[in-house]
């Protein structure tokens, strides 16, 4: 095994760093070059090898910049979109990750909120690791019990780990029974707590959800007593929060909407700098809907997401 890694490293540092051809590298390694190959790919794969382009396309700069002048975000970070959509949370994922890596290093920050979901757990793969007691981490919604991407709990102490931050959790399921439940549930010491904490942070980390079955909210998230159909025929486009918005940015008339365990969009509103990282473009109606309700400060988005979210935001 420590000759296989050793031949990985030799082969990646001749190619990346030297310049060296794959024929030129099997010749001096004494492999084949399909040997070569496969190394390369291995080193790419398992991350010992990171490639950075430092050049961004114009497309995506001057798209960045329209959005912040159309839609009044504060930043706006805008990737090519990839042949291959199911990398896009990957993709969106590490651009979060950086962007917040770098607020946490300019600005002042007590308090960071997170959501769940695939961007936003291939998001923590990229912030940067450090020492960051003074800042809490805290999930922004209730979460589900099946897998990962939404477990919120497992969002938030990922994150808290990453920072090595603390970490607090709206220990509750994402939807009550019903409305009642909820209004018994927010009016407990413990949930008044946490949604104290919630109103106090500096930034909000979401993604959002359309209404197709790519939707892991709609998969798997969803009470049994409803449905998307009947969330579509309420107009619904898509949820931040687990809050259904239609395609004006307001809340449908929906009682899946009283029920949800998350702060209420005022509440979102008003945190300083929400970070909504999500692309693909069926995803780009519920973009649009939460760049009009003004829920978020910065976007990050794929390239034909972004195209297609703004024109639906300036379409009348």
């Amino acid at each position: 095994m420590e000759n296989e890694d050793q031949a990985m490293v030799r082969a990646a540092w001749l190619y990346y760093m030297e310049g060296l051809t794959q024929d030129r590298i099997a010749d001096q390694l004494g492999l084949t070059r399909l040997r070569v190959n496969r190394l390369l790919g291995e080193a790419r794969s398992s991350g010992l090898v990171s490639i950075t382009i430092n050049s961004r396309l114009a497309s995506c700069l001057a798209l960045e910049q329209k959005l912040r002048e159309v839609c009044g975000l504060r930043e706006a970070v805008v990737v090519p979109t990839p042949q291959d959509l199911q990398a896009i949370p990957a993709l969106l994922g590490r651009a979060a990750g950086e962007f917040l890596s770098a607020h946490l290093e300019g600005s002042k920050v007590r308090g960071i909120g997170v959501g769940w979901g695939a961007t936003l757990r291939e998001a923590i793969r990229f912030v940067k690791p450090g020492r960051w007691p003074g800042v809490r981490v805290n999930s922004m919604m209730g979460g589900l019990t099946r897998g990962l991407e939404i477990n919120t709990f497992e969002t938030a102490s990922a994150l808290a780990a990453r920072l090595g931050a603390e970490c607090s959790y709206l220990a509750a399921p994402l939807y009550t029974g019903t409305d009642k439940s909820r209004n018994t549930l927010v009016s407990q010491d413990v949930f008044k707590e946490a949604f104290d904490e919630i109103a106090q942070n500096d930034v909000a980390l979401l993604s959002v959800g359309d209404l197709s079955q790519g939707s892991l909210l709609i998969r798997y998230g969803l009470p049994r007593d409803v449905t998307a159909a009947s969330l579509k025929r309420a107009g619904a486009v898509g949820d931040i929060a687990g809050q259904f918005l239609d395609a004006a940015g307001k809340l449908v008339d929906h009682p899946l909407n009283k029920r949800v365990m998350s702060p209420a969009l005022k509440v979102l509103a008003a945190i300083p700098t929400v970070i909504v990282a999500s692309g693909g473009p069926n995803k780009a109606p519920v973009i649009a809907a939460v760049l009009k309700a003004r829920l978020a400060a910065v976007l990050v988005c794929d390239e034909q997401a972004a195209v297609e979210a703004l024109r639906l935001f300036q379409a009348k």
